[in-house]
């Protein structure tokens, strides 16, 4: 059980300092996540809202971070704005691994979505990553799609239904 977990928004730089904690780990075991020189502000922020930044916290300590958008031109280019919450960059510290914050953060997307009226929750990741691919499934999300992009491979997408 997590005490103590809030979601706090319009948090850039935190959320960046995750994703790149994050990535680092993931280099250095062997695992194909994103370079550091796409986790900047510049980079994040062209296409993305400062306000679409969350990071959730345990005891007051950032513990895992998201980017929920209400638009994705790039994986989803026929979707209408506000049609669905996109979630981006989904991850954990991994001193808090293990304890649901994925779930979490899902969960917490899933009532934005509601609280704005938007009936799809959707992300994306590599079709090769299928760790990633059962962590989504078991969420909740369902795999409606696969996408190439030419400079970066093939991805799954996913989708739930909010009811």
């Amino acid at each position: 059980m997590i005490n103590n977990f809030k979601v706090l928004s319009s948090e850039v730089q935190p959320a960046i300092n995750i994703m790149k904690e994050v990535a680092k780990w993931g280099r250095s075991a062997g695992l194909n996540v994103w370079k550091d020189e796409h986790l900047t502000r510049e980079n994040l922020i062209v296409d993305i809202n400062k306000n679409d930044f969350y990071i959730g916290q345990v005891s007051e300590d950032n513990a895992c971070c998201m980017i929920l958008q209400w638009n994705d031109t790039l994986f989803w280019p026929k979707a209408k704005e506000n049609e669905a919450g996109y979630i981006h960059k989904l991850c954990v510290r991994r001193d808090y691994s293990g304890l649901g914050l994925s779930r979490k953060m899902v969960e917490f997307a899933i009532e934005e979505c509601r609280r704005r009226r938007v009936h799809y929750l959707r992300l994306d990741t590599g079709w090769s990553k299928k760790k990633l691919c059962n962590l989504y499934e078991s969420l909740g999300f369902k795999l409606v799609g696969k996408t190439l992009l030419e400079d970066r491979g093939e991805f799954a997408l996913f989708e739930m239904k909010i009811l």
